[in-house]
């Protein structure tokens, strides 16, 4: 039997909110970098429901040259609103005009039930 390869990860710095200053290792996928957001979720020490907190992957820092990213690191992200779920590139964003619109007889297209 094959061995695999062992999973990649790298180390990361996280700054703001609970998490600040500490350094962990994460997971990284297919294309070798780490997830856009990184969710924690904190118990709630009374039994109640747990607080998630959120952190953004942004670049650490650009090289001189060729401003390629040198590494990342995740952002405190206290009002996030994305409510974690996908987001395909043929969809639009939650608070652009006309995102909520229903199909109706002005919108653009012909009406073949009145001819």
């Amino acid at each position: 039997m094959a061995e695999t390869e062992p999973v990649k990860s790298e180390n990361i710095p996280f700054e703001g909110g609970p998490m600040d200053g500490r350094v962990l290792s994460v997971v990284l996928g297919p294309t070798g970098h780490p997830p856009k957001t990184y969710r924690i979720p904190v118990p709630d020490p009374d039994g109640g429901p747990a607080t998630v907190l959120v952190y953004r992957r942004v670049p650490r820092g650009h090289s001189r040259r060729l401003g390629l990213i040198q590494g990342w690191k995740y952002l405190h992200d206290p009002d996030d609103a994305s409510g974690g779920g996908l987001r395909w590139p043929w969809s639009k964003p939650a608070g652009a005009p006309g995102a909520a619109r229903t199909a109706g007889p002005d919108n653009g297209k012909p009406d073949d039930a009145n001819e």
